[in-house]
C-alpha cells in the first residue's frame, strides 16, 4: 500500500479538482444553452485546448503509444493524417458552423442546425441525426470508459475491471451532469495542459534512462530495424485506412460543439494555432512514448501494448509524481467521455424532450432533463465497456467513421453548397451511417469484405463516399431549395465575408 497511497492521494486531489469547477460553473449556467454551449461565451483558449482534449482522448496516452510500441513507426501515418484532418476542420467548419447554427434559429445542437438550416416542417431530421448520434457516440463513450477502467485497474493492484469501470464512470457522470458544457471546457483547458505535460515528460525520463537518443536508437536498429521503418508492413490498404481517418474530423460533433459555443469568429484563428501547436506535440510525444518504451521492454515484452504509457509512468518516477502523470491518463478519458456523454445528453433534452414533448419547459426543468438524460447515456455505455471485448484503437474507429460518415459530408454540403436540399442531407446521413454499420460486420474475419491489409477507420472511406454521392445526386434530382433557406445561406456567407480579415489582423498584433 506504501507505494499505492500516494497515487490515491493524487487521484482523489484531482477528482476533488473536477468537483470544484464543475460547482463553480453552475454558477453561470442558468438555462439549456448554457448548459449545452456555455451560451456561446467560450473564449478562444479554452475552445482551443477544450477541441484537442476532447478529440485525442485515452488514444493519445494509450492506444497510439501502444500501437507504436507493437508495430513500430510504421504508425507515424495516422498521426499525420490526424493533423491534416484537424487543421482542414479548423480552417474549413469552424468559422461557417459558428455563423450559421446562429443564423439558423441559433441552433444549439447539429440535428437542430440541420432541421434550421432545412426549414424542415416535421421531425423526421432531428430523429434520424439524434438516433444516429446516439448510437455511435454510445460506442465512443464506451470505449473511453474501457480506458478508464483499465487504467484504475493497472494503478491499483487488486482492484478487478469492473469496479474500476464503475468508479472512473461515477467520477465522469458527476462532474458532467453538475456543471454542463462550461465545466466540461473549463476542466478540458486544465485536462489538456496535464497531458502535454505528461507526453513531454514520460518519453524524456525515459530516453534519459535509456541512455540518450543516438544510442537507443541504435539499440533499437541493431536489434529490430524494422521497427524504424516507416513503410515496414504498410500495404496500400493500410495506408488508406490510416489516412481516411483524418476525413473523419469533419463529422464529430463533441469537437464542432467547440467551434459552435466560442463567443466570436474573430478568436478562431488564434485558437486554431494553439490548438494545432498543441496537437503537433502531444503526438510527437506519445509515439516518442511507444518507441521508446519498446526499447525499454524490449527483454520483457508487455502482454497488453496500451499500457505502455502507464507502466513507464510507474516505473520511472517516484509514486506522486507518478500519480500526477497518471492523472494525465485519467484527463484524456475524461475529456473525450465528457464531451461525447454530454452531446448525447444534449441530444436528448434539446432534439426529443424540449423540442418534441415539454416546449413550455422551464430553464431548471430543462436542464434537470439534461442531466436525467446524460445519466442514461452514461448508463448505456458503460452496460456496452462491461463486455471489455475490443480493443480500444478498434472501439475508437468504428465509433469515429460512423460520425464521420454520417455527419461529415453532409455538413460540409449544408455550409458549402446553396444547392443541397433537405432530401440529400437526410438520404446522406442514412447512406453514410448505414453504410459504416454494414461494413463493420461484412469486414469482420470469414465475411464477404474482410481484407487482412485493412486496419480499423478503413469504412471511412466508402461511407464517406458514398454519403457525398447521395447527397449530389438526391440534391439535384430535387427541387431547388426555397428562397428562405437561400437567404440564410447567403446571409452566413456576407458575415463570414466582412470578418474575412480580422484573424489575420489578430494574428499580425
Amino acid at each position: 500500500m506504501g507505494a499505492e497511497l500516494p497515487l490515491l492521494v493524487t487521484f482523489v486531489g484531482y477528482c476533488l479538482i473536477l468537483m470544484v469547477v464543475a460547482y463553480l460553473s453552475t454558477k453561470l449556467t442558468s438555462n439549456l444553452s448554457d448548459y449545452v454551449l456555455a451560451g456561446r461565451k467560450l473564449s478562444g483558449p479554452i475552445v482551443a485546448l477544450g477541441a484537442g482534449a476532447s478529440d485525442m482522448s485515452s488514444w493519445l496516452l494509450m492506444a497510439l503509444p501502444g500501437a507504436v510500441y507493437q508495430f513500430g513507426l510504421s504508425m507515424i501515418w495516422l498521426p499525420v493524417a490526424l493533423l491534416a484532418g484537424a487543421y482542414c476542420n479548423w480552417r474549413f467548419i469552424a468559422k461557417r458552423l459558428r455563423v450559421y447554427t446562429e443564423v439558423a434559429g441559433d441552433a444549439l445542437t447539429i440535428p437542430e442546425f440541420l432541421t434550421n438550416r432545412f426549414k424542415a416542417n416535421n421531425s423526421v431530421m432531428r430523429i434520424v441525426t439524434s438516433l444516429v448520434i446516439l448510437i455511435f457516440f454510445t460506442y465512443y463513450s464506451a470505449a473511453g470508459f474501457v480506458s478508464g477502467a483499465i487504467l484504475i485497474e493497472y494503478a491499483f493492484a487488486g482492484v478487478d475491471y469492473h469496479t474500476a469501470l464503475y468508479v472512473s464512470g461515477a467520477v465522469i457522470v458527476l462532474y458532467t451532469a453538475v456543471g454542463g458544457f462550461l465545466a466540461v471546457n473549463w476542466i478540458d483547458f486544465f485536462q489538456g495542459t496535464l497531458m502535454l505535460f505528461a507526453l513531454i515528460v514520460v518519453p524524456i525520463v525515459a530516453l534519459t534512462s535509456l541512455g540518450g537518443l543516438n544510442i537507443t536508437l541504435e539499440n533499437i536498429a541493431q536489434q529490430s530495424a524494422d521497427h524504424l521503418n516507416i513503410w515496414q508492413n504498410i500495404k496500400v490498404l493500410g495506408l488508406l485506412s490510416m489516412f481516411a481517418w483524418g476525413l473523419g474530423y469533419f463529422g464529430q460533433l463533441h469537437i464542432s460543439a467547440r467551434f459552435m459555443a466560442v463567443r466570436s469568429i474573430k478568436e478562431l484563428p488564434i485558437a486554431r494555432v494553439i490548438c494545432m501547436n498543441w496537437m503537433a506535440l502531444a503526438l510527437i510525444g506519445a509515439i516518442a512514448t511507444g518507441l521508446f518504451g519498446f526499447w525499454y521492454y524490449f527483454n520483457n515484452p508487455l502482454a497488453e501494448p496500451d499500457t505502455v504509457f502507464i507502466l513507464l509512468s510507474q516505473k520511472l518516477f517516484n509514486p506522486w509524481l507518478s500519480g500526477i502523470l497518471l492523472s494525465a491518463v485519467a484527463s484524456a478519458i475524461m475529456s473525450t467521455v465528457s464531451a461525447q456523454i454530454l452531446m448525447s445528453a444534449s441530444i436528448l433534452a434539446e432534439d426529443f424532450y424540449h423540442d418534441m414533448l415539454r416546449k413550455n419547459a422551464s430553464d431548471s426543468e430543462n436542464i434537470w432533463a439534461g442531466r436525467i438524460s446524460l445519466l442514461i447515456a452514461s448508463l448505456a455505455a458503460i452496460s456496452i465497456a462491461a463486455r471489455n471485448d475490443q480493443s480500444i484503437l478498434k472501439a475508437v474507429g468504428f465509433a469515429w467513421s460512423g460520425l464521420g460518415c454520417a455527419f461529415g459530408p453532409v455538413l460540409l454540403f449544408s455550409l458549402f453548397w446553396r444547392r443541397t436540399t433537405y432530401a440529400g442531407a437526410l438520404w446522406g446521413i442514412i447512406s453514410g451511417a448505414g453504410t459504416v454499420l454494414l461494413w463493420g460486420y461484412l469486414s469482420e474475419p470469414g465475411q464477404v469484405l474482410y481484407h487482412a491489409d485493412t486496419l480499423p477507420g478503413f469504412e471511412m472511406l466508402p461511407g464517406f463516399i458514398t454519403s457525398s454521392l447521395v447527397i449530389i445526386i438526391v440534391s439535384l434530382r430535387g427541387p431547388k431549395p426555397q428562397a428562405d433557406i437561400v437567404a440564410e445561406f447567403d446571409q452566413t456567407q456576407q458575415i463570414i465575408a466582412e470578418e474575412a480579415n480580422i484573424g489575420s489582423q489578430i494574428l499580425q498584433q
